[in-house]
């Protein structure tokens, strides 16, 4: 009893650690501004553990990943733009769709897009 219970709970971590891998890439997706542009942006994430890292591209800048982590298929991090202005993101990986869901904070300003992953 205690082998198959300790079988089933591998198999299940390296299930989980299989599609956490998969949210490692470069992901694309517009996010649309207040005043109604869409602007493209970019994230290159790398997870090692439960540690997100990486870099955010737009308007031409790249911008460090810092304080990541990921549970599940949800995950966590900031980046800190040209001004120190810190901007929290929140995001869900949806292995079946290959896709992200992410919500960003700007100063209480909410921001919402959905990336794609480029191939």
């Amino acid at each position: 009893m205690r082998t198959k219970l300790l079988t089933t709970a591998l198999a299940s971590c390296f299930a989980i650690a299989l599609l956490l891998g998969d949210l490692s890439g470069k992901w694309q997706g517009n996010l649309q501004l207040p005043d109604g542009q869409n602007v493209q942006v970019t994230y290159t994430i790398n997870i090692e553990g439960d540690k997100v890292t990486g870099v955010a591209e737009t308007f031409g800048h790249s911008l460090t990943i810092e304080n990541g982590k990921v549970t599940g298929n949800d995950f966590t991090f900031s980046i800190t733009n040209n001004n120190n202005i810190i901007i929290p993101h929140t995001g869900k990986f949806y292995p079946e769709g290959d896709s992200v869901s992410m919500n960003m904070d700007y100063g209480g300003a909410k921001f919402h897009t959905i990336l794609r992953r480029v191939k």
